[in-house]
């Protein structure tokens, strides 16, 4: 079980919190500073890596004895120029491709197992509210169709960033939302076979270079999983996952299977999902959602009932096939004081996400240890 940190300094969560969250064995990081396209530091890379698993000495004074892996990274962004092919923002494909692998060698004498990224072209996950009221007065992300479609890019843009209060928010970049003009101009008539054929050439060049360094790669499904203002999005349906795999036929080019964000699709089924690919699914999120009929939906709380992902189906499925990878709760609401005096970055407040852990892991534990159905 994993908890996502944002870093010293760039989180409302430490470190210490973390570790008092029951099951929660792996911290799942990332530099978040350096700038997709750019090669990772190899300093830095051991000093976060000691960071999270060593123990300060204000820690170790009051007793403390237990530590944290810091086996996952989430995210090593991708460059623009690998999914367009062709050099943009100043970078070429075959430049951002090299620090790309050198940064998955620094990682592996790191220890790091898996590193999560996406291939979503321009935008990463896409909300229209990071602080939507619910029903019991907590809040959460919310996505509201009517909204996208008639907002701008650049509209949309200026609302993450208002709505972030003053934090980084991944797959917002403001080095990369800085160049949005140039993007999009670039991304004009690209087509989904065109992504795919880019993607192939990104990964017959990486994964070479994690076979030799023991570094799995997990690709996040698109969130949402269909395309946004026209982009071509090419990993939103179980077709598009099956297709991906098909790439590259390396046990180390597999999944990050986010559950809530392929679920945003109401017609997605997330248990077949992870029954299906279960073999190459190196880190998974699990999450839950409710949708409303019309293209709208919103985070709820991790248990089942809470809205209309089968959160307890999917730890049953991974429980009864032995699953040995990586998981983590996603995006929790903002609970109690998180809403007033100590807000989080959205979606990654302390106490949903730990309540989620507790409910997943009393599901796997449940599943786990009575056998499969009928035992």
């Amino acid at each position: 079980m994993g908890f996502r940190w944002y870093g010293e300094g760039n989180d409302t969560v430490s470190l210490d919190q973390i570790r008092q969250i029951p099951g929660v064995d792996t911290v799942v990081w990332s530099l978040h500073h350096k700038a997709a396209g750019e090669a990772w530091d190899q300093a830095e890379i051991d000093e976060q890596v000691a960071r999270i698993t060593g123990l300060s000495d204000d820690a170790r004074a009051r007793g403390v004895t237990r530590r944290l892996d810091a086996e996952v990274v989430e995210s090593v962004n991708v460059h623009e120029s690998i999914k367009l092919g062709r050099t943009v923002l100043g970078r070429s494909r075959d430049e951002a491709i090299e620090n790309y692998r050198t940064t998955i060698r620094r990682l592996g004498r790191a220890g790091v197992k898996v590193v999560c990224y996406n291939f979503m072209p321009v935008f990463d996950w896409l909300r229209t509210d990071l602080w939507h009221p619910l029903p019991d007065g907590s809040t959460a992300l919310f996505y509201e169709q009517a909204v996208v479609e008639r907002m701008t890019p650049e509209s949309l843009i200026a609302e993450m960033e208002a709505g972030a209060g003053g934090l980084t928010l991944p797959g917002w970049e403001p080095e990369r939302l800085a160049s949005f003009a140039e993007l999009r101009a670039a991304y004009e008539g690209v087509t989904h076979e065109d992504m795919y054929a880019a993607y192939r050439y990104f990964l017959e060049a990486v994964i070479p270079v994690c076979e030799e360094h023991d570094v799995k790669l997990g690709v996040h499904p698109d969130d949402p999983p269909f395309d946004i203002f026209g982009w071509p999005r090419v990993v939103s349906t179980k077709a598009d996952l099956a297709r991906v795999l098909d790439l590259h036929p390396s046990p180390y080019h597999g999944l990050t299977l986010c559950l809530g964000s392929f679920s945003a699709n109401p017609g997605h089924d997330a248990v077949d999902a992870v029954r299906t690919f279960m073999d190459r699914i190196h880190f998974t999120h699990v999450r839950n959602i409710k949708h409303f009929g019309n293209g709208d939906f919103t985070e709820v709380g991790h248990r089942a009932c809470e809205g209309d992902v089968d959160t307890t189906g999917i730890m049953r499925a991974y429980a009864e096939a032995g699953y040995t990878g990586y998981v983590r709760p996603d995006h929790g609401r903002h609970l109690w004081d998180e809403n007033t005096t100590n807000r989080p970055r959205p979606g990654y407040g302390l106490y949903d996400r730990a309540l989620g852990a507790q409910y997943l892991l009393g599901a796997w534990d449940a599943f786990r240890y009575a056998g499969p159905p009928g035992a």
